[in-house]
């Protein structure tokens, strides 16, 4: 099938989906709790106003009809107003894509990284099955399912203040800045060149990376680790090694790709989990992202934020998943999309 055609066809699979999908978000969104209770428990406000409030908000319609009131407006580019964010009636589309440029570089960086460590460390382990290789890589990713995000990230950050009193006793503030690894949000940081900023940059992504890292790539070292043992027990393999062909070409000329297939889907299924970590690291790091957002939204019961948020969230796991299937392609051209 035409590549264009698959991916439109993906594409319109995932609409209905989408659909269903914020109905029901709306749904409980809009029965969870007041979106007024704040204007309420003012003192002196008048009946007139929170019903004045209520009709310019559509809080006085049915459920329904405020689902396909906010479609309408959401389809066209109007998201919606943000009634408790701080700054009442704010436009919740800046708020949310300001949130989620952050949130996607910490999760791309992080999904990437553990990614190609993980296959690395999986292909080594298979490769030297029950070696002293294969039982550190093992020992490794059992710590690291053991351990809960928050708690990797609360460790990390303790461990921030003695890498900077480390950094300040090298006498390399001047080049990588005082502090270093920042617990803090990387979108107010201003560098004065390129090496400043890349300093800056790897100080403030390093330690969130690390902890969203933790468990994914636990999970990849440990699903290549099968896959690779896997490809390795096939007749194709054997069958190569029969003919002459050196050990290494063997292993990441034919066994490598067609191991990694799995793992690829593990990948784009594994997206979503990578987004919860992030909800838990950017709090831990005081992040000004998606998961920062989210706690706000829920916390200040603002259905609007709430919906921008999940939608862009659904939107970018359905992504993943279609561009994870297109990669099986390229990864082994006998893998036909459609």
């Amino acid at each position: 099938m035409n590549l264009v055609l698959y991916v439109f066809r993906r594409l319109a699979i995932s609409v209905p989906v989408l659909l269903v999908g914020t109905f029901l978000c709306f749904v409980m969104v809009a029965n969870t709790g007041d979106p007024l209770g704040e204007l309420r428990s003012k003192p002196g406000i008048s009946a007139s106003a929170i019903a004045d409030t209520e009709h310019k908000l559509g809080l006085d319609q049915s459920v329904i009809a405020r689902y396909f009131s906010w479609l309408g407006h959401f389809l066209t580019g109007d998201w919606g107003i943000s009634i408790a964010q701080g700054n009442a009636f704010t436009p919740v589309q800046p708020k949310v894509m300001a949130a989620f440029k952050v949130t996607l570089e910490l999760v791309l960086t992080a999904s990437v990284l553990a990614l190609v460590f993980g296959v690395l460390v999986g292909v080594l382990a298979a490769v030297k099955q029950y070696s002293i290789w294969d039982y550190l890589a093992t020992t490794l990713a059992f710590l690291m399912f053991s351990m809960p995000i928050f708690c990797v990230a609360i460790v990390l950050k303790g461990y921030a203040i003695r890498a900077n009193g480390w950094v300040r006793d090298l006498g390399l503030s001047d080049v990588l800045g005082d502090p270093w690894l920042r617990t803090t949000s990387p979108e107010s940081l201003s560098a004065t060149g390129v090496g400043d900023a890349l300093a800056k940059y790897v100080g403030a992504f390093l330690l969130p990376t690390l902890s969203i890292m933790a468990i994914t790539f636990a999970a990849y070292s440990r699903f290549q680790r099968a896959s690779m043992l896997e490809v390795l027990g096939a007749d194709f393999v054997r069958t190569a090694r029969a003919k002459g062909v050196s050990n290494s070409r063997v292993i990441w000329r034919h066994a490598f790709r067609n191991a990694l297939i799995p793992v690829m889907t593990l990948f784009s299924v594994n997206f979503g989990a990578t987004v919860t970590g992030a909800i838990i690291t950017e709090t831990v790091f005081n992040w000004h992202g998606m998961g920062t957002l989210l706690v706000e939204a829920v916390n200040k019961n603002d259905p609007q934020v709430l919906m921008g948020w999940l939608v862009v969230i659904a939107a970018s796991v359905v992504i993943a998943n279609l561009v994870a299937d297109l990669l099986y392609g390229i990864l082994d051209p006998r893998i036909r999309v459609g």
